[in-house]
């Protein structure tokens, strides 16, 4: 059955639906904390259900000692989840499909060259043109590759012969097929709606939404996992405000529910960047066995009850 367009009205269901969806990529820091008890609380006051998702697509670094870590230390700070753990690495059936509607409708090409050698093609567009090439939200050159002007049976050929290679969105392809200025709600602590933000999803450019060795993205299986589990509120860090832009723009094109978002403050060390899960002073494995309580926990990440 094809999913319900987000433009009907009658596609949000009453029962609100949180996810907390950890990558066992490393161990849960003060960060993870954070975000779990923000949507435990926002749960708790809508009267819906919280689910834990296991984001794991990346193989080459997710473990599954990291995610009994995980599944520990959330249990230790006293926070329960609803139903069972859906885990990514389980689901790539579901994402296939995704980016076989995409490919459908022409949106999908695969380029072939190394993270190196588009930064190197950036800089030489750069010396040429006297200008600095365009930035992703995440610092990243844009695409400045060859793979949207290869031909089909190019491309073909070269999957064929195993050449390592990524799938992207042809953005430009992907904003004219949809016509319309996007946007989204963001809702406050209460779940209420606070104000309409703007999407901007080309300063993406042709968005990576997967590669040869993970079949998949976290921007494409996301949006596909929150439409299947039928999430309602999407509770997540700042740090990921930009990269609603490409879920909303994949939500029209593969005509999914879109959810409320709200964007919590980040945690930051001392330098006054976000946490990563190697910094051990604030890892909650470390603050456990230094002798922290889950009390001291909420008080470490500002919150007094």
């Amino acid at each position: 059955m094809a999913a319900p367009h987000p433009k009907d009205p009658g596609t949000r269901s009453t029962a609100a639906v949180l996810r907390f969806a950890p990558s066992p990529n490393g161990l849960l820091h003060l960060g993870h904390a954070l975000s779990a008890f923000e949507n435990r609380a926002m749960a708790d006051r809508l009267g819906g259900r919280l689910l834990l998702r296991i984001e794991d697509i990346d193989t080459t670094r997710c473990r599954p000692d990291f995610e009994a870590a995980a599944r520990e230390d959330l249990a230790w700070l006293g926070l329960s989840f609803d139903g069972p753990v859906r885990r990514q690495s389980d689901h790539s059936d579901a994402y296939r499909a995704a980016l076989d509607r995409l490919d459908a409708m022409g949106l999908i090409f695969a380029s072939f060259e190394s993270r190196s050698e588009l930064k190197a093609l950036a800089d030489r567009r750069e010396a040429e043109t006297g200008h600095p090439w365009p930035r992703d939200p995440d610092g990243a050159p844009l695409y400045a590759g060859r793979g949207r002007s290869l031909s089909r049976e190019a491309r073909s050929g070269l999957i064929a012969a195993g050449q390592p290679h990524a799938l992207r969105l042809d953005m430009a392809a992907a904003l004219a097929r949809i016509g319309a200025p996007l946007g989204w709600t963001e809702v406050d602590e209460a779940g209420r709606p606070a104000r309409e933000v703007i999407a901007h999803p080309e300063r993406w450019g042709d968005v990576v939404l997967a590669r040869k060795d993970v079949g998949t993205s976290y921007h494409l299986s996301v949006v596909v996992d929150d439409a299947l589990q039928g999430v309602t509120h999407v509770v997540r860090g700042l740090d990921l405000i930009e990269a609603t832009a490409v879920h909303r723009l994949l939500q029209d094109l593969l005509g999914l529910p879109v959810p409320l978002y709200r964007h919590h403050r980040l945690i930051t060390g001392p330098d006054g960047r976000k946490l990563s899960k190697s910094e051990q002073a604030t890892g909650l494995r470390a603050l456990r066995g230094a002798g922290a309580t889950p009390a001291d926990v909420r008080r470490m990440i500002g919150i007094d009850s």
